[in-house]
């Protein structure tokens, strides 16, 4: 069994593939629970969530000023550590942020920190994941200096923007992943996603939010099926917004906000077309992202029914297993949903971790996560 670290670790999204693939065990992980940069440090509360479903207690460290060393030495590792998971904060990234693409976010240097990490526990391979622009944007030179930075410790270096709804992913969420392997001489460059479905490909029909909902069979007494409560402003609106794939812009004048009307009256629907949307019953979800617990921040309303897709809903269309367990605030779950690694994606991840030790590729079986909403025949 191999163990691994996870950095960054939020409410346990990209571990949980590794936790539930039975070659490897987690042994640590770090986060500093930051929700806003309003909210400081321990606001977001993710490492009690963490926990929940991996059993392993999080330092809680801001990895961006705490010594490498001590922070290793918090974690208590029983031992070498074969796999380094991280996943830095992607807001300063992100083109969602207005003026993302203009300056240099400095949480952007946390991308760089890795390298630290790895410089001291000299795992045989570490995997990075992240916004798209991490990979394209004017701000790459970030990943581009870590890429460097580990092959002066000798790595192999594999990066790339992959749509995750191609991987099985009911949501169209395309990220930026980043996997070395240690460089021992003979072994091949690191295989990545695409490597690993050479020769596969998902039913269009299995990354629906149709699909995804229709997992979901008997949600009585389950505590994450909950959403927050709306104004009856917000609630009027809402049932005004036309069924699968409605939007404001279909709204009558009188329930438009002041600013609705100012655009509408200009033909001019703003940088967020999505805002009051439902998704679309036959299409992915729209990308999930950390401020989705309400329907005025994007196309979050359940395709028919007058409300926000539950916590449940949301986790199930980012990839999580129909019982993994989320504590905390309502809004702090939706937040630990969106920040997340999808475990659905990390689970493959774990299976490419497993193909460059071992050298025996996965077969399509060894893909699909225990208790998401995947079948096997899905893979084609």
């Amino acid at each position: 069994m191999w163990d691994v670290v996870d950095l960054f670790s939020g409410a346990g999204g990209m571990s949980y593939g590794f936790h539930a693939h039975p070659d490897f065990r987690v042994v640590g992980a770090a986060d500093a629970q930051i929700g806003k940069p309003s909210s400081g440090e321990g606001g977001l509360g993710c490492n009690v969530s963490y926990e929940l479903n991996m059993g392993v207690r999080p330092v809680e460290a801001n990895l961006g000023t705490a010594d490498p060393a001590e922070v290793v030495e918090a974690m208590h590792l029983p031992g070498r550590v074969t796999v380094l998971a991280a996943c830095p904060p992607c807001t300063g990234f992100t083109r969602t942020v207005p003026g993302n693409h203009l300056r240099d976010d400095r949480r952007n240097t946390l991308v760089g920190r890795v390298a630290d990490y790895a410089r001291i526990l000299e795992p045989e391979i570490i995997m990075l994941e992240n916004a798209r622009e991490l990979f394209r944007g004017n701000f790459s030179g970030h990943l581009n200096d870590l890429t460097a930075r580990l092959a002066g410790l000798g790595y192999w270096s594999r990066s790339a923007a992959i749509m995750l709804s191609r991987h099985g992913l009911p949501q169209r969420r395309e990220r930026t992943i980043m996997i070395a392997v240690r460089d021992n001489g003979e072994g091949p460059p690191p295989a990545g996603l695409k490597q690993l479905w050479d020769g596969l490909t998902i039913d269009a029909g299995a990354v629906t939010v149709r699909r995804a909902l229709s997992s979901l069979r008997d949600l009585a007494g389950d505590p994450l099926d909950v959403a927050p409560a709306m104004t009856p402003e917000v609630t009027k609106r809402l049932a005004a917004v036309p069924h699968d794939g409605g939007s404001w812009a279909s709204l009558p004048a009188d329930l438009m906000t002041p600013r609705m009307r100012r655009q509408a009256a200009l033909l001019r629907w703003g940088s967020h077309p999505d805002i009051y949307g439902r998704m679309w019953w036959d299409r992915p979800a729209p990308t999930i992202k950390r401020e989705c617990s309400h329907v005025g921040n994007g196309r979050y309303a359940h395709p028919e029914q007058d409300r926000l897709c539950t916590v449940r809903e949301m986790a199930v269309l980012n990839g999580f297993p129909r019982d993994y367990q989320l504590a905390g605030s309502v809004s702090n779950m939706y937040r630990h949903i969106g920040d997340a690694v999808p475990p659905l994606i990390s689970y493959q991840l774990a299976a490419a971790c497993r193909w460059m030790l071992t050298s025996e590729r996965p077969g399509a079986k060894d893909l699909i996560l225990p208790g998401c909403h995947l079948e096997p025949a899905d893979i084609l």
